[in-house]
């Protein structure tokens, strides 16, 4: 193995040694005008190197008989790899998550001579999104064990912290209608409001998901697979009327992509002065207004297609609930029979 240092002499009589980095080029002073001394003070800053490189080596080694690539694989491999098992948005989200311009500090380096200063310099430099993502790629490579542990153990890892979300309010949402001149997407709009499904649920439904006798709408979301079953008022379906028959409800809306659906809502926001809200927001927004008024949690959850619990929750967390007296609440049960055994019609 090559020696990482070595020894230099200057000086106009030659008695001042100095240590050379072979790699980098960076002379420094051994502050003595002792040969001996200086070469046993290189030969000590060779040792210190040669023992964890030798130790390294010995691990390839090992590691080797059983994986032969192991020793060459670089974080870009294992980012390919992740995306072989994702399909469909998913897979769009992880390619385009890829290309983070920090990751280009690791994107080539082998897994197994990652430092953690490595991966702290990644997320210095990056974002919200590099962070989770490097969490997941870090996850996944010691899963398929090509890391014989963390890079990072789990209490460095910085705390990731979303920007706050809103839901879209009542004023808000009335506006943004009152001053959209496009019929199709004012429609739109109208659907995500009642609907609260996500963007590109609304703009992929079509007259097959309207049970006009029972007054459903029902779909499966794109991301996750789940049925979204949601019974409709009067409102919406005046709105639903004023659709196609047949065939898809946003036919323009359907072809268009993600950013450019968000892009023509930005763009109606900011006319209008508001800020802080995205598409998105309008799922909030149903979440919200359902826990407002009451309406059960786990058909809350059904409707908006949430698998989990803590994720509904999470939507809904923003929501103000005035709670009625008790006496008042038991006058209302008894009624209103309906209230007190609601039920949704399966499909």
């Amino acid at each position: 193995m090559r020696t990482r240092y070595r020894l230099s002499r200057r000086g106009c009589r030659g008695d001042k040694f100095y240590c050379v980095d072979t790699q980098t080029g960076k002379r420094t002073s051994l502050r003595t005008k002792n040969e001996g001394e200086a070469n046993q003070l290189v030969h000590s800053k060779n040792e210190a190197f040669r023992q964890p490189m030798l130790n390294l080596q010995m691990a390839r080694t090992y590691l080797s008989a059983t994986d032969p690539e192991i020793g060459r694989r670089t974080w870009q491999a294992a980012m390919d790899e992740m995306a072989k098992s994702k399909t469909g948005p998913t897979l769009i989200r992880h390619q385009r998550a890829m290309l983070d311009h920090a990751f280009d500090l690791i994107r080539h380096k082998p897994i197994l001579e990652t430092q953690p200063n490595d991966f702290l310099m990644v997320l210095e430099k990056g974002t919200v999104s590099t962070s989770v993502y490097l969490r997941r790629i870090n996850n996944f490579a010691l899963d398929m064990a090509w890391l014989p542990w963390a890079v990072l153990p789990k209490k460095r890892w910085p705390k990731i912290r979303f920007k706050a979300k809103r839901a879209v309010t009542l004023a808000e949402h009335q506006a943004i209608v009152a001053h959209e001149s496009n019929p199709e997407r004012r429609a739109y709009y109208e659907c995500c409001w009642h609907l609260g499904g996500a963007q590109t649920d609304i703009a992929n439904l079509t007259a097959k998901d309207i049970d006009w006798q029972n007054k459903i709408v029902s779909f499966h979301r794109q991301k996750t697979g789940t049925p979204s079953i949601i019974r409709f008022g009067s409102e919406l379906e005046a709105v639903l009327r004023s659709l196609p028959h047949f065939g898809p409800l946003f036919p323009n809306h359907r072809q268009k992509r993600e950013t450019h659906r968000s892009c023509e809502f930005a763009r109606c926001c900011q006319r209008l002065g508001f800020s802080g809200i995205t598409l998105h927001s309008y799922r909030y927004a149903w979440a919200e207004r359902a826990k407002t008024c009451g309406y059960p949690e786990r058909f809350a959850q059904e409707a908006l297609g949430h698998n989990s619990k803590a994720v509904h929750r999470a939507y809904a967390k923003n929501a103000r609930v005035i709670l009625p007296a008790l006496e008042e609440y038991e006058r209302i049960r008894t009624t209103c029979p309906a209230l007190a055994a609601p039920s949704i019609a399966a499909v």
